[in-house]
């Protein structure tokens, strides 16, 4: 597949990734600034422990899925049979399995003051490089 034809698919999900990066940042920015009021959960043991309970089930099961997308069978076809157009599709579902979590992790730990929620937005972050969708990795996944 030519440059010319991927192109568009890969500035949408640069921009898909740099925007959702973004808003974690602004969101630190305007907690750590005190623009946005932090810890106003705290107290609320029960919702709290729901939300830990779910978001590690989430983080933790989302973050090897998405990781190894593009090697399910049916992906890898799509791909091989679609190009541009099923990345796009399976590009934006994979950046959206890591990078929604990272950002309700983020202002749940703002929210309620408790680092579990801080430490999985980080191990999201830290999974981000190996999904980052640059011009080489895209032309290898259609390949």
């Amino acid at each position: 597949m030519e440059n010319k034809e991927l192109r568009p698919t890969q500035r949408l999900l640069m921009s898909v990734f740099r925007v959702f990066i973004a808003v974690a940042l602004l969101l630190v920015a305007l907690f750590e600034t005190e623009t946005l009021p932090i810890g106003i959960m705290e107290g609320r043991e029960q919702v709290e422990f729901g939300l830990v309970f779910f978001m590690e089930l989430i983080t933790v099961c989302l973050i090897p899925l998405a990781l190894r997308l593009f090697k399910f069978k049916k992906v890898e076809a799509d791909l091989k049979r679609h190009g541009a157009v099923a990345l796009r599709k399976w590009g934006i579902l994979r950046l959206l399995m890591l990078l929604l979590p990272l950002m309700k992790n983020t202002l749940l730990y703002y929210l309620f003051m408790n680092t579990t929620f801080g430490y999985m937005a980080i191990i999201v972050l830290l999974t981000t490089p190996f999904v980052y969708p640059s011009m080489s990795r895209c032309l290898s996944e259609v390949e």
